[in-house]
């Protein structure tokens, strides 16, 4: 049965940034006709939207998400179409369920991932199955390296050798096979930062050669090591071929700038995603403990912790680290704020700095870090304040460049998350979209065509004929992020219509329940002859 749905008296954005009155008709998920007023003929049973004096924008692309194990939740579907979200890339920062049967990063990840409800193995096509008819929105993923990792070698730090190789490149050939849009590292969590770049740059390239993305979380801390992690992207891609993308770019724009021209002079162009916020989220564990620490369970913390004179030597090894990052340094029990403490001991101290926390508890920070992470199984999350915030004015100079997309980095585990995760498209659409920073053209580029394309998503990424009618209303009045660092889970305003292949899933601004999502298998494609990603 056909079904249509026609969108009335709204506008839609051209490549000269201005908005101009459209009616969009939307057929059997595709969009089939755009016209003025009163010109497009819709069925008796079409379903009607109005939306007089709103934009209709192609549906907005998280390139960088870790909701693709809790994607099933309603609360968590909501947070996204709220601020336009139609479709996340997931398998982030070198970890993901697949391949395996979940469990490694059910645990490890588990305060920034949570644990899938159902995918127990059957690699990457059975975890892309997992969402075929069962959400509001779409879900690609990336094949997870340090998962790959974990399954061929478990935790052992050392270099791979030939056979090993060998087994984790194929894991990355069926990844790709199954429909992954490329493959990510994570460069400072385990067992991904004992990966030289040879063995990186060897499963880049099979990645490369299915036309996928090489996705990286940069080793080194990125801020003012971002040139040194940047660098070795370029090593990556001119040994193994292809393209390549980096993870939550957050560093001094002069900087970044430079070392992404560098990049490009260098023969390897990138693209980058990046959230509309100084202050960044991670597990602590990762920030404070040398690796042979910080591997998923506490028993080597707690063996390290009992040993004679271990304590001291671990407030040693931990001050070595923060006082060497370049995103902390000095003042680093002030810049991290605990996001998620699952001990019950220490729940009360979310939402305080390690700093504040261990003033109020009558101890030392790096104690209070070290007995927190025990006693929550590693499970803790924080917020870090960078030593240089940027101003809305310098990142948006960072936006206007060619290869960012909006990415959200957002973590919906835990009562005290980082405001992106429910703030970060909205506060690009009301924040960014505006004389000086960005265009709407921008914003439709960076968001969505952009993004869609790099990552083979399809046709998605436009309002015109021949394209897939992931659509999203936005009231460029009312759009903002309503989300902050001390109420970070306001849901966002301005966005109250939101189709994904065709079918209504957010009207009025609530959830209609419906599940048209799919997992996104990479695609490589054509524009169709009727129309350009501008629509015109």
């Amino acid at each position: 049965m056909t079904t249509e749905v026609l969108l009335t008296g709204g506008a839609v954005v051209d490549t000269d940034g201005s908005a101009h009155r459209t009616d969009v008709l939307v057929r059997d998920g595709v969009v089939t006709e755009r016209g003025d007023a009163g010109r497009i003929t819709a069925d008796a049973e079409a379903t009607v939207v109005d939306c007089t004096g709103r934009l209709v924008l192609p549906g907005l692309v998280d390139a960088h998400s870790h909701a693709g194990s809790l994607v099933f939740d309603e609360t968590v579907q909501l947070a996204l179409l709220r601020q336009g979200v139609t479709t996340i890339i997931t398998g982030q920062d070198g970890v993901g369920p697949a391949p395996g049967d979940g469990s490694y990063a059910a645990r490890y990840f588990a305060a920034i991932d949570g644990s899938h409800p159902t995918y127990r193995g059957d690699g990457l096509a059975g975890l892309l199955a997992t969402y075929d008819g069962t959400t509001a929105l779409n879900v690609a993923t990336l094949v997870p390296a340090g998962t790959v990792r974990h399954e061929v070698m478990g935790d052992d730090p050392a270099p791979a050798d030939p056979e090993q190789l060998d087994a984790m490149r194929a894991l990355v050939r069926q990844g790709m096979a199954d429909g992954a849009v490329g493959l990510a590292t994570g460069l400072d969590y385990v067992p991904g930062l004992h990966a030289d770049t040879e063995e990186i740059a060897a499963l880049a390239a099979e990645s490369a050669a299915a036309d996928g993305v090489y996705v990286t979380h940069m080793r080194g801390g990125y801020e003012a090591n971002a040139g040194a992690g940047i660098q070795e992207i370029v090593r990556i891609v001119r040994a193994g071929g292809g393209r390549a993308h980096v993870s939550h770019l957050h560093a001094p724009v002069d900087l970044a700038l430079a070392e992404l021209a560098r990049a490009e002079a260098a023969g390897a162009p990138l693209s980058f995603d990046a959230y509309p916020y100084s202050r960044g989220c991670t597990i602590l564990s990762m920030l404070l403990l040398p690796a042979d620490l910080a591997r998923p369970g506490t028993d080597d913390l707690t063996r390290a912790l009992a040993a004679d004179d271990g304590r001291v030597e671990v407030r040693a090894a931990v001050l070595d680290r923060v006082l060497g990052r370049a995103d902390l340094g000095p003042g680093w029990a002030e810049q991290i704020t605990l996001s998620h403490v699952p001990a019950p001991a220490f729940h009360a101290l979310q939402g305080r700095t390690l700093a504040d926390a261990a003033a109020a508890t009558g101890t030392d920070p790096v104690d209070l870090a070290l007995d927190v992470l025990v006693d929550s199984d590693l499970q803790v999350t924080v917020v870090m304040r960078v030593p240089h915030p940027r101003t809305p004015e310098q990142l948006a100079e960072l936006f206007r460049s060619g290869g960012h997309t909006g990415g959200s980095d957002g973590i919906f585990v835990g009562t005290h998350p980082h405001p992106r995760a429910y703030g970060t498209f909205a506060r690009y659409l009301g924040d960014f979209a505006r004389p000086g920073m960005l265009s709407w053209w921008d914003v439709q580029q960076h968001l969505s065509t952009v993004p869609a394309e790099r990552f083979g998503l399809g046709l998605r990424g436009a309002v015109a004929p021949g394209w897939i009618a992931d659509l999203v209303v936005v009231d460029p009045e009312r759009v903002r992020a309503r989300s902050s660092y001390a109420e970070p889970m306001l849901l966002a305003e301005g966005i109250d219509d939101v189709l994904v292949a065709g079918v209504p899933v957010l009207t009025a601004g609530a959830l209609t329940h419906a599940t048209p999502g799919a997992g996104i298998r990479r695609t490589t494609w054509s524009r169709p002859a009727t129309a350009s990603a501008g629509g015109r």
